[in-house]
């Protein structure tokens, strides 16, 4: 599965604990990621600072459903499952 356009679910619904460039306490669930750029694509993509957590995402249809609304339902699901 590829990545949908203009989705950025995962960019968004996650929290994410580790730095990122732009954002070194990481960010909360539901906050758009900084290096999300104005067509929803990661500036970060394929560069060392990219955070771990993220190069770990790999599009699938348990995580991005067959829609942008879908994927980030999933997505706040799995946030809620994994909370401490």
């Amino acid at each position: 599965m590829d990545c949908r356009p203009a989705c950025a679910a995962c960019c968004i619904a996650p929290s994410i604990t580790s730095p990122i460039p732009g954002m070194p306490d990481g960010k909360p669930a539901g906050v758009a990621c900084v290096q999300l750029d104005e067509t929803l694509r990661c500036r970060l993509f394929g560069r060392p600072e990219r955070p771990a957590f993220c190069a770990s995402l790999r599009p699938a249809e348990d995580m991005c459903g067959a829609s942008r609304n879908a994927a980030f339902a999933l997505l706040a699901h799995l946030e809620r499952a994994t909370a401490p």
